[in-house]
């Protein structure tokens, strides 16, 4: 250079030697001094300001760490995907509830004038650049740097995807310096068809037809377009490709999911048509497919509203959620090395992998398959939608949350329900509620009640049998009772009701309370509550293993329909408990499976036990059982065993059945506890109503599945179970007295744990007497007209053994029917007074007259009146009722006889005045002369007699 610039000096010299140069050298000369001067300034403020930039960009970069090639990559292939929930045999139901939906799909699933109209528009040099464009990048900082109004923007694909990915949407100049650095890295780690792949997964593309936002090519052609992005055509594929520069704008759709204005649309519908004419320019296309897309009519391809899952599902939806957080907050935390058991212990630990996997299962894009069988779910919501039978629905103000006002709100009547297939534990369906707007709480899985009297097989009946106390018919005592340790003294639905020694089998059946408390009493020391931890009862707490009224339902905090027909369906199962469940697998983006239920068994009862304990619930659908409306609606037969339930107040009604197939469970009552009962019959008594909802459900389900339904598979007997004959009242072997008195029985026993060998020793010898229809031992002073003259007592011994230490009226352990003149041997405890008269009336012969106060009546005597004094003419029991057939003509009065022999004054005389010599009065008749009177005859006109008693609803209350 040096020598190029001495030789060009010397020739400028000789020619500016010359006198005609002069002038021209010496302004030459200044020109190119100036020149060279301008020259080396140029240079020097260039590689000033290159240094400067250099340095500048150095600075901005120089946090920014050295990241790997795998580390870049996984970055970018780490988005967020939505998971998807499925019904049973891989229905579909929609997404899990996210703030982004986004479904991955690769670029061979990808329309090619989409790839064009994305390359058009966003990077028309991606297949040449090496991450960045230059002159783009400069254009973009002039135009910055001038604060111009105009912003082309400068951004390859790469650097959107380093900006989506890796990067933020921070606008400076760091991030700016970075995203190029970063864009330029990544041109050396990945191809252009993995980068356009990832980039086109993870672009925003404003709303779909739910008014949901979205992410990714297959998620906005199925969410816009309602086809996937391989069958896109020119003008839906460059409406979608014009979407990402103003996503919000351009989408047709609100965020209700509604469709936007025509003048809304116009924006988007302007946009495409710069992406059609960009891609002719390019000549991805020809002008005649350009002008055919720039007349297509896109508005008519615009998807419908289409209603969100949790719309149309919301407490399914909402449960699969639940449950899926569950399952992998158990996986997070095993694979953090952590006992996934501590999660039920440690709130905190529970609270951080519950935060975790909610993360997981809403950008992990899995696919959560469920058990629930879509045609039973949706005929069940419209069973539950068209039964009118609920009961009142009540009114009360609150205030609106968002606006503050006072508004009124309902307060219906609310039910849970769900069916179990019995050998899997799968939850075929639900039924979670009646209005998912008045409320979110899942009434079938996470509504906690008192489960009332279908407490009894599983806490009290079950147990007894399992530790060979009972079998099927083995009498239990049904007595009033006042606790003498706690004071508890509970009654039957009708709170007069004592039935005295029944069979355990009728006891079920009619639901009595007196004697399932005396029979849970006597094995209470034995912890029966530990059943129910086997069987799934997950809220119980130390004083309902102590609790004498745990057994009619009264537990601390309760237990869900699931988990109280969960625990039936173990009787179903031979006695074995298998968990309910309703998330069958879960699959990852792979398809690989990370999560498959597997059923483990848990034995509670032994086989025997669970087949006496069906063999009795049948009985309840049977006549005189709690279920027999139940089992008169259903359209088909099969075997059915099952149990209802009626709480405190009838706050809470439930019906639980289950056959060899399936176990539904049923509960109906207010969200916060109020009773069911109405004053009126509009709605039916509250243990009526859930007996037909009961039936109304497996009505339909038996239309869905007849087999599984409606099988014709009964429960098969194990050998252990066989039939035993017993004494009725005492349930031991047979003795000749028990035979005697006609209360020799049979039923189920089983053999293994219990049979009935040792001889009854219940009875002694026996005269006994009828007071308010409960019998009584007769006492020397009991005239004997009145009295039964043969027939059996209860030994004193065996009453006190029956009543053990709770104690009760002894006189109330055998009604009177029982047996052929069996007493209890209870003495009667007179009051030494006689007993108050009646009042007497003739009518059309018959003579009848009022119950006589008293309590210790025994009989009544009818006497003849005339002047010379009074003749008996008839001696009555005092069952025997309260009217004779009497002669014409003749005066007469009536007197009580207590069972000391005491009569009450006379009543008053009634009918007419015979004229005959009047006879000294005769003396009280003897008891030998009083057994050759001729009796009158009984009247037994049960429509004229007027009995006292409650009625007898169709189910005991709970406690």
């Amino acid at each position: 250079m040096r020598k190029w610039l001495e030789k060009l000096n010397e020739k400028i010299d000789i020619l500016a030697s010359s006198e005609r140069m002069r002038y021209v050298r010496i302004g030459g000369g200044v020109f190119w001094n100036l020149t060279l001067l301008a020259i080396i300034f140029i240079a020097a403020t260039l590689l000033f300001v290159g240094g400067v930039g250099a340095g500048y960009f150095a600075s901005l970069t120089k946090d920014e760490p050295l990241r790997s090639k795998e580390e870049m990559r996984e970055q970018i292939f780490s988005y967020e995907e939505t998971s998807e929930l499925y019904f049973a045999n891989d229905i579909y139901i929609g997404k899990i509830r996210t703030d982004l939906d986004r479904r991955e799909t690769s670029l061979a699933n990808i329309s090619p004038s989409l790839i064009n109209a994305v390359l058009a528009t966003e990077d028309e040099y991606f297949r040449e650049h090496t991450g960045i464009v230059p002159k783009a990048v400069l254009r973009g900082l002039l135009q910055d740097v001038s604060n111009s109004s105009t912003q082309t923007g400068g951004s390859t694909l790469t650097q959107q995807l380093i900006k989506n990915q890796i990067l933020t949407n921070e606008v400076s100049y760091e991030r700016k310096a970075k995203e190029i650095l970063l864009a330029y890295r990544l041109e050396h780690f990945m191809t252009k068809e993995e980068i356009l792949e990832a980039y086109l997964n993870i672009i925003p593309y404003g709303r779909n037809s739910s008014g949901r936002n979205i992410a990714g090519i297959e998620t906005a052609a199925q969410g816009i377009f309602g086809v996937s992005a391989s069958k896109l055509n020119l003008p839906q594929a460059a409406y979608i490709a014009g979407i990402p520069q103003a996503p919000f704008t351009y989408t047709p759709f609100t965020n209700k999911g509604e469709q936007k204005s025509a003048e809304g649309i116009q924006p988007g519908i302007d946009r495409m048509k710069t992406v059609l004419y960009r891609m002719q320019e390019a000549g991805y296309i020809t002008e005649k497919e350009y002008n055919e897309a720039i007349a297509y009519d896109i508005t008519k391809d615009f998807k419908g509203y289409e209603i969100r899952p949790e719309e149309k599902y919301p407490w399914l939806t909402a449960e699969l959620e639940l449950r899926s957080k569950e399952i992998f907050a158990k996986i997070l935390a095993e694979k953090d090395g952590i006992d996934p058991d501590r999660l039920k212990e440690e709130k905190n630990l529970n609270e951080k992998y519950t935060i975790m996997a909610d993360r997981t299962i809403r950008s992990g894009g899995y696919r959560i398959y469920s058990t629930i069988n879509k045609d039973m779910y949706d005929a069940m919501k419209k069973v539950t939608e068209d039964f009118t039978l609920y009961g009142q629905t009540y009114k009360k103000k609150e205030k609106d949350p968002e606006t503050g006002e006072e508004i009124e709100v309902d307060i219906p009547v609310q039910t849970g329900s769900i069916v179990i297939e019995n050998s899997t534990g799968r939850i075929l369906s639900f039924v979670g509620g009646r209005d998912h707007n008045i409320t979110q709480v899942n009434h079938a899985t996470n509504a906690f009640r008192s489960n009332g009297s279908t407490m009894k097989p599983l806490l009290a009946y079950a147990p007894a049998i399992d530790y060979g106390v009972i079998g099927a018919g083995s009498p239990v005592v049904d007595v009033k009772f006042v606790h003498p340790v706690t004071g508890w003294d509970p009654v039957n639905y009708n709170p007069n009701q004592e039935l005295g020694i029944i069979p355990a089998r009728q006891a079920v059946a009619s639901s009595q309370n007196l004697a399932v408390a005396r029979l849970y009493d006597s094995i209470l020391d034995r912890r029966p509550a530990t059943y129910l931890e086997k069987m799934g009862f997950s809220k119980l707490v130390p004083n309902d293993y102590e609790n004498s009224s745990t057994v009619l339902g009264s537990l601390t905090i309760g237990a869900s329909v699931e988990e109280n027909t969960n625990a039936y369906a173990t009787f179903a199962n031979n006695g074995q408990f298998i968990d309910a469940y309703m998330i069958d697998r879960i699959e990852d983006l792979d398809g690989n499976i990370i999560y498959e239920h597997k059923v483990e068994p848990v034995k509670v009862f032994a086989p025997e036990t669970a087949y006496i304990m069906t063999d009795m619930l049948r009985d309840v659908l049977k006549q005189g059982g709690t279920g027999t409306l139940a089992k008169s609606q259903l359209k088909f037969s099969s075997d059915f065993a099952a149990k209802t339930g009626t709480t405190q107040d009838h706050n809470d009604v439930w019906f639980v059945g289950y056959n060899p197939n399936i176990s539904v469970g049923v509960w109906m009552g207010y969200e916060k506890l109020r009773t069911l009962y109405a004053f009126n019959n509009r709605y039916q008594h509250p243990s009526q109503r859930v007996n037909r909802l009961w039936a109304n459900y497996l009505n339909t389900l038996y239309d869905i599945d007849p087999k599984l339904v409606g099988t014709k598979e009964t429960f098969k007997k194990p050998e252990g179970v066989v039939t035993r004959s017993f004494c009725g009242i005492s349930g031991l072997a047979p003795s000749t007295s028990c035979a005697n008195a006609g209360l020799v029985t049979s039923d189920l026993f089983n053999k293994n744990v219990f049979l009935p060998t040792q001889p009854d020793d219940s009875f002694v010898s026996s005269t006994s007497v009828v007071i308010n229809g409960n019998t009584y031992a007769a006492l020397p002073k009991t005239p004997t007209e009145f009295v039964q003259m043969s027939g059996f007592g209860l030994n004193q011994a065996f009453v006190n053994r029956m009543l053990g230490k709770l104690g009760g009226d002894a006189s109330k352990l055998l009604s009177f029917s029982s047996g052929k003149g069996v007493v209890t041997g209870a003495p009667f405890s007179a009051d030494s007074a006689p007993p108050q008269p009646v009042f007497a009336t003739l009518a059309n012969g018959s003579l009848s007259w009022t119950a006589s106060p008293s309590n210790d009546v025994v009989g009544y005597r009818v006497y003849s009146v005339t002047d010379q004094g009074r003749s008996l003419v008839r001696s009555l029991k005092s069952y025997e009722g309260y009217r004779v057939s009497v002669s014409p003509g003749v005066r007469y009065i009536v007197v009580a006889v207590d069972i000391t022999g005491l009569e009450s004054g006379y009543s008053n005389e009634v009918g007419e005045v015979v004229e005959t010599p009047p006879p000294a009065p005769p003396a009280p008749p003897e008891t030998e002369e009083e057994e050759n009177v001729v009796p009158g005859e009984v009247i037994e006109d049960l429509d004229e007699i007027e009995v006292d008693v409650d009625p007898v609803e169709s189910e005991p209350s709970g406690e």
